[in-house]
Order: structure tokens, then sequence, then C-alpha cells
């Protein structure tokens, strides 16, 4: 960057009185609008943060090099940084916040930190799990919209941990899909989350759940994690489907709403919530900015 091309903000004679004032100023030159309102906020809630706890530099420096540790375990089929935000209760907000869903719909959920893209297609009626050790389940679901209409040609992408509670990508045998997948559910507590769970004396047992992505063009994608509730497989589901009567099932009927209802609820709730906190804001985007008019 040329030095003379630099257009530094006004600044004043840097005491503990100013540090927010000062690094807010400097980080507002941006000509992304959003940018410029999401830094400022972050900047002002982070040092109100320190200030608020009495942050130590002892303590500053193990949270970064916390960060640091979660960065280097993170790869490509392990996303550890998710998990942080997991346990943080940060993904279920901004999941919240930026796909609202009415009552009558069903409730999403977040993607967790081992879906992968590469997943065979299978058809109606095929095994996807090749877990030997594992116990049959038969899925039986509708996907509907909001007036009990189905929706056509949505593409289902289900996944789930195996009899040992892991999931396919942390099995160092794997090189690609397995269908490796049962029921058993807890957080990967084997890195710097799991450490940090410990320390705040936290379990990482999740409920049994299973994972559910519904895309369809111009709708999607939509993230549910299902808590698992089994039903025997009475004598007519057992001969409709071919299994074994006593068997498990999942049933289940999705609710889904398309993007425009979803934009909709999003900016009403933007817009409804910021007014509430008395600030002046547009929406860009469908996201808030500083109404400077």
């Amino acid at each position: 960057m040329d030095p003379s091309k630099v257009n530094v903000p006004l600044m004043k004679d840097l005491t503990i009185d100013n540090i927010t004032e000062n690094t807010v100023a400097i980080n507002s030159q941006s000509s992304d609008q959003r940018l410029t309102y999401v830094m400022e906020r972050l900047v002002t809630h982070l040092h109100n943060f320190a200030w608020e706890t009495r942050l130590s530099t002892t303590e500053w420096m193990a949270a970064l090099n916390f960060l640091v540790r979660v960065g280097q375990i993170s790869t490509d089929v392990r996303h550890e940084f998710i998990l942080l935000s997991d346990i943080l209760g940060l993904s279920l907000s901004a999941d919240a916040i930026d796909h609202p869903k009415p009552l009558a719909s069903t409730e999403g959920s977040v993607l967790g930190p081992f879906h992968t893209h590469e997943a065979e297609t299978l058809e109606h009626g095929d095994l996807m799990s090749q877990d030997t050790a594992g116990e049959p389940c038969l899925i039986v679901c509708t996907v509907k919209d909001i007036k009990d209409n189905p929706i056509e040609d949505v593409k289902v992408d289900i996944w789930e941990t195996d009899s040992t509670g892991h999931y396919d990508v942390q099995h160092e045998d794997r090189t690609g899909p397995d269908g490796r997948c049962s029921h058993i559910r807890f957080l990967p507590h084997d890195g710097p989350v799991g450490q940090l769970l410990k320390l705040l004396n936290r379990h990482p047992w999740r409920p049994a759940h299973m994972h559910f992505v519904f895309e369809k063009k111009g709708g999607g994608p939509f993230d549910y994690s299902l808590i698992v509730e089994f039903v025997p497989a009475d004598v007519e589901i057992a001969k409709k489907y071919g299994v074994m009567e006593g068997g498990k099932v999942l049933k289940y009927d999705f609710v889904l709403i398309d993007e425009k209802e979803t934009e909709r609820l999003r900016d009403e709730n933007a817009l409804k919530a910021l007014k509430v906190l008395g600030r002046k804001v547009k929406l860009l985007n469908h996201l808030p900015v500083p109404d400077l008019d």
C-alpha cells in the first residue's frame, strides 16, 4: 500500500480512556458498510469484555495459544473452530438469526464439524450403513411446506456416527465415504475444545440424533439435527418396507419454508430487535448497517 494514499482518520493521543474509540476510528475506513459496522460492534464488545473481566495478560496469551491449537488440529474434514463455536452457543445463535422459522415449520440446527460433500448418492430404500456392529434402522419421513403440500425434487443428505460414536471421517483407515453410521453421539473431545470441556466440567455427550440437510434448487439448503426417538416396526411397516417386525423405525414429518419467507422473517426480526436496542439502522442485502441519513 502506498503510504501517500493512506487516509488516516483524526486520532486522539492514546490514553487508557480512548483505546476503544481510537481502534474503532482506525478500523472505520472500509467502503464496505457492513464490515465497518461489524468491526465497530466487535471491537466495542471485545474491549468491554476485557475491562469487565479485568482480563490478565496471562489469560490473554492462553486464549491466543488455545486458538492456535484449534487451528492446528483442523483439517479439510475436521473444523475445530465450528466445534468451538458449537460449545459456545454461537453456532445456534447465528443459525437462528440467519434462518428464522415460523412456529408451523421444523426448527433448524447447525451443520456440525464433520459434514462432507463426498457422500455417494443412494436411491430410496437403499442401505446407507456398512457398520456391521450397528443396529438397522428404517427412516420414514415426509417433507412438506407450511401449507401441508409435499415438496418435490428435494435432495436429502443424512449422516450420523457409527456404533463406536465416531463419524467416518474420524477413522484413520478411511479412504472415502464408507457409510459407517449408528445413533450414538458425543462431541469430539480429543482436541483443544475437548480440553476446554474438561476445564468447564462439561461432558461431551449429546442426545442421540441424526443430521438431515434438505436442498432444493431456489430453496435451500436447510440443516436439521433431529433427536432420534425410535418406534418398533409394526406388521404394516415391516410388510411395506421389507424390514423385521419390531425393528427400529424413525418417523418424522419435516415442514420447510422457502428462501423468500426466510428473508422476510430475517428482515423483520432484525429491524425489530435493533429498534429495541435503540439503534437506527437500515438493511443492506438483508443485513443491518447504521442509517446515517
